[in-house]
């Protein structure tokens, strides 16, 4: 019987000594706490995070916890100043691993021995391909068959594959999701092996690409068991090669590698003392199996235990307590003492992984993996233990339980002191899911350019960490607006570094210094707030707005660089400027500058550019004037070769002013000639001049924005382009069948089989039955006639 939930009491959070510099949302007292670290002089943060479960390629939607965590942990060292011991696990060993492992090892070998498509392939493949639709879709008849399962399926399950719920009623859930899934996947394998030719290489990697899935657990079902369990390689091959792919992913977002990484294969030992020692201490127990169990009823008679502290309401959820069982929910047997008690240590089945114990070959129940990792690096109590929300319960619970009947104590032992739990992300409403193959991951998302490490981290700041996040077209939309608006800030004051405002105005200076405080008290307050990042995006943003509607001839340089370096801090504390030093002085973000090789040349031909329009627009651009302009840049004849392009730009528009010269032009040519210069070849190189009034142009790199406005404009100008040449050739058409209309005589245009009798000018008398015309329809007809008559005239005259 279950063991009824307690009232929890309120979890011991640490009181400050003075007023706290920051709160957080702990998920251990569903409330905001003052943030205080274990260590004495409150310098040292011990914390613990998550890791992946290595089998396959991390997604957008890994990319939100981990991205996420790297956002706390940042402000927490760089803006707060905290010295931070952070440890990252990886997930090597788990049920789903060692399925994949074994799955993906079994398909090797069958493909090694099955280098072309034989008839026993295709056999093989058929009785893989009933075996799957008979266990995942059971909607269809018994006499399924490649043949005729498109048909048969689109039948049973058209409401599912409408977009709909099974039962054609509700909305669908995550059971239809799954339902979809496996008809795409046997739909693939239809495809596969009515392929017309299975003969060349190409065709026999399509094949067995197409057919995985149907293979992989029915090679599984048929040999998985034979597998050695002391050879660990079947199962670390896979997951170290998803280890690498997901530091890869990681660092291309620009997430800073973990202090310390712990991997649950290196820990066999340490885990068997471990649960040890908590048989010893009287809340585990051993079955004749050789499993181990944590007995949550011993457990919670001892004063001050207390079971399921993050999600109380979820202790007797059978469901999530099967998930975090994996295999061994499936299992029937009278020795669990409590339905709720959870696995430390498994038994090993035949094909499975094993490590010895005192209590036989096994392995490491999942949620014992991350109790082992963190205590040994962090010891019997840390500060922090953070990720995804969907880990709170069973997986965090029991490792507190686990952990804390550890290191028992006298009234109870505490763990951890702050659980944060990062909110899910969903797109168009759906929860990313690898075992419902629905994701999108990070790597084929950054090659596709549908994100960057930049706009990614964006998004989720513009979220809050604890929140769930929708993706949603608005959201994409504001931000890039939030990137474009400060990067076009950026702009601005790095050009304040080649053309200086020389006036300045105390008043103006006095009045942005005064928002300025303003925006960093702003700041401050949301991020100690629980590190509100929304609202201090919002205050950034704010920032920029009071800066561009000052009035900049009367803003002195040096406010406008405090405040741009203020703007540069922050961004590069949230992650938003690669390994940027935040504290370096510097100003901006990757990808507002040109090149190192570029700037002489492109700002000397940027400066002539300038005073040619000025003085063409003015109409004084005489020889004299020209060659003065042109006598400031002299390109020499060597340069480096990457300054090659930017320096024969420069060359090209001086001699190309020369020419103008000596063939004396107007005004018109020689701005002509400016905006080709901006337009086509600074553009070229990636190089934008933006003019300005009354202020010289500002160099800037053709960024994303750009060239989407140039793309924009572009497509209208096609758009008029086509719209006119299909006008013209509407007229043209037009013309054509009225001059064609013009050559027919009006006497013989109604000698038609419509009429039986016509006059002397050939209007009809009579219709095709011999009845006399009716007066009406020959009044119409008389006005045909004469229109045709004038046209045929005109045809005469011509």
């Amino acid at each position: 019987m279950a063991t009824p939930a307690r009232t929890q009491p309120p979890w011991k959070v640490p009181q400050p000594s003075s007023a706290a510099k920051l709160k957080v949302w702990n998920s251990l007292t569903r409330s905001k706490n003052d943030f205080v670290p274990i260590d004495p002089e409150g310098k040292e943060v011990k914390w613990y995070s998550c890791g992946p479960t290595v089998y396959d390629d991390a997604h957008l939607g890994h990319a939100r916890n981990y991205v996420t965590i790297d956002i706390l942990r940042r402000i927490l060292a760089h803006y707060y100043g905290y010295k931070l011991k952070f440890v990252q696990n990886i997930t090597d060993v788990d049920d789903k691993i060692i399925l994949r492992g074994r799955q993906q090892h079994l398909l090797a070998k069958f493909k090694a021995e099955n280098p072309t498509v034989t008839e026993q392939v295709i056999n093989t493949t058929i009785q893989a391909f009933d075996a799957y639709v008979k266990k995942n879709l059971p909607l269809l008849s018994s006499e399924v068959n490649i043949g005729n399962f498109n048909q048969e399926s689109a039948e049973k399950y058209a409401s599912i594959i409408q977009g709909k719920s099974l039962d054609g009623v509700g909305p669908p859930t995550e059971k239809e999701a799954k339902i979809k899934m496996h008809l795409r996947t046997a739909s693939t394998a239809v495809t596969s092996l009515l392929a017309p030719s299975k003969i060349t290489p190409e065709d026999v990697q399509l094949f067995f690409s197409g057919a995985a899935d149907v293979l992989l657990p029915y090679l599984d079902s048929l040999y998985g068991s034979s597998i050695d369990a002391c050879d660990h390689t079947v199962f670390t091959k896979l997951t170290q090669k998803y280890e690498a792919r997901f530091n890869e992913d990681m660092r291309s977002l620009n997430v800073l590698d973990p202090d310390v990484v712990t991997r649950v294969t290196e820990y066999g030992d340490q885990i068997v003392s471990f649960v040890d020692k908590i048989i010893k201490n009287g809340f585990a127990y051993q079955t004749s199996d050789g499993s181990v169990y944590f007995d949550i009823e011993s457990f919670e008679k001892k004063e001050g235990n207390h079971y399921a502290r993050l999600e109380p309401w979820n202790r007797n959820d059978t469901g999530l307590q099967a998930d975090g069982e994996g295999a061994l929910s499936t299992l029937k047997t009278s020795e669990k003492r409590n339905d709720s008690d959870f696995a430390l240590w498994k038994s090993s089945k035949p094909g499975e992984p094993a490590w010895q114990s005192p209590w036989g070959p096994g392995r490491p129940g999942w949620h014992i993996e991350c109790s082992v990792m963190a205590s040994d690096v962090l010891g019997e109590q840390m500060d922090i233990h953070s990720g995804g929300i969907d880990l709170c319960f069973p997986h965090h619970d029991n490792e507190l339980a686990q952990s804390e009947a550890y290191w028992q104590k006298d009234g109870g032992a505490q763990w951890v002191n702050y659980f944060l739990h990062m909110g899910h992300l969903s797109i168009s409403g759906s929860k990313m899911s690898k075992s419902l193959k629905n994701f999108t991951t990070i790597r084929e998302a950054l090659a596709r350019k549908d994100w960057n490490a930049r706009s990614l981290r964006i998004i989720f700041l513009l979220g809050g960490w604890h929140d769930g996040i929708e993706i949603t077209p608005d959201l994409r939309k504001a931000g890039a607006s939030w990137e474009s608006y400060v990067t076009n800030f950026f702009y601005k004051v790095r050009d304040l570094e080649v053309h200086p405002n020389i006036a300045s105005n105390a008043t103006e200076d006095t009045k942005i210094l005064a928002s300025f405080e303003s925006a960093k008290e702003k700041v401050h307050n949301a991020l100690a707030d629980s590190i509100d990042t929304p609202t201090a995006m919002r205050a950034i943003s704010g920032l920029i707005t009071e800066y561009n509607s000052a009035d900049k001839t009367g803003l002195s340089d040096a406010v406008s660089f405090d405040v741009a370096r203020y703007i540069t801090r922050m961004v590069r504390i949230f992650g938003l400027d690669g390994s940027a030093d935040p504290y370096d002085g510097g100003i901006g973000w990757a990808g507002i500058d040109i090149s190192s090789a570029a700037k002489e040349f492109v700002y000397a031909v940027s400066r002539e550019r300038d005073e040619v329009r000025q003085h063409a627009i003015a109409g004084d651009l005489s020889e004299d004037v020209l060659q003065s302009i042109i006598s400031q840049h002299k390109p020499a004849r060597q340069q480096d070769i990457e300054a090659v392009p930017y320096a024969e730009v420069l060359s090209a528009f001086q001699k190309n002013l020369q020419n103008l010269a000596s063939k004396q032009a107007g005004p018109k040519e020689y701005l002509d000639l400016c905006d080709e210069l901006r337009d086509t070849h600074l553009w070229d190189l990636g190089i934008y001049l933006e003019d300005r009034e009354n202020a010289p142009a500002m160099v800037r790199p053709v960024d994303a924005e750009l060239q989407a406005a140039r793309d924009q404009k572009e497509a209208i100008v096609r758009q008029k382009a086509e719209a006119k040449r299909k006008r013209e050739l509407d007229e043209a058409e037009k013309k054509a069948k009225l001059a064609e209309q013009a050559k027919i005589n009006p006497k013989d245009m109604f000698k038609t089989e419509e009429y039986s009798a016509w006059d002397e000018e050939g209007l009809p008398t009579k219709d095709k039955d011999g009845a006399d015309v009716p007066k009406g329809r020959t009044k119409k007809l008389k006005k045909e006639w004469e229109k045709q008559k004038k046209l045929f005239e005109e045809h005469l005259n011509a």
